[in-house]
């Protein structure tokens, strides 16, 4: 009895470590899977396009351009060129102010956007609104999107010459105040590099053409870039 007594025990024993030891490699393996999931799960997140919207005006939504030819859809091709990927919705209104941006804030941006470029402010100066009015409503524009946890891009427009140094002081100012106020990077002027240059702009001498608007992105890209970084860094 004693005999079989301890070929039993050491079959147990044998069966038991077995146990023990396919219990530990579950558990390991397991574990590894986890994480492979997790950094795969992290890789997939990283290389979900940024869900990217371009809240302007005429300068912004292409104006006498094909839609393939405006700032959003030659923005995502150069930086698609850079491997990043985006999802960019045009939400450029030829003729809006910065009052109408506002105002149609809520339906233009799709309920997961990510990032906002603000573009807006160019029609306020030409037509000589008050700037106090044009700083209230970027001012309000950048407040809500913060609130929705949304980046902002602002991007800085300077007031043509012909309502006097004080009106432009006060309008150029607007920009760079706002961007320190809350924290949010500016691009100083959409229209670097291609204002008054008539090669650039269509007949009308405001709007840039298609090789004006791949210069805009040539200049803007480096600021959409490092924009962009910040974003994707605070995915959770």
């Amino acid at each position: 009895m004693a005999g079989s007594y301890g070929d039993w025990f050491g079959a147990v024993e044998r069966r038991g470590a077995m146990f023990l030891r396919g219990m530990v490699t579950a558990v390991l393996f397991g574990g590894l899977m986890s994480g492979a999931s997790v950094a795969q799960t992290a890789t997939v997140a990283a290389a979900k396009p940024i869900k990217l919207v371009v809240l302007g005006d005429s300068l912004s939504a292409g104006y006498g351009l094909p839609a393939a030819a405006a700032f959003p859809a030659r923005l995502q091709k150069a930086l698609q060129d850079k491997g990043i990927a985006t999802e960019m919705v045009n939400a450029g209104v030829s003729g809006d102010t910065a009052s109408g941006g506002l105002a149609r804030l809520d339906w233009s941006l799709p309920k997961d956007t990510e990032a906002v470029i603000v573009e807006l402010g160019a029609n306020d100066a030409l037509r000589g609104t008050d700037p106090k009015v044009t700083r209230e409503a970027l001012d309000q524009i950048v407040t809500k999107l913060k609130a929705r946890n949304i980046a902002v891009l602002l991007c800085g427009m300077y007031a043509p010459p012909n309502y006097g140094t004080q009106y432009a002081a006060q309008f150029n100012a607007i920009y760079p105040e706002l961007a320190k106020t809350y924290q949010v990077p500016l691009y100083p002027f959409f229209l670097e590099g291609v204002a008054t240059i008539a090669k650039l702009n269509q007949a009308d001498g405001l709007h840039p053409t298609a090789a004006g608007v791949d210069t805009v992105v040539k200049n803007i890209l480096p600021t959409v870039e490092a924009f962009l970084s910040t974003v994707a860094g605070q995915r959770s």
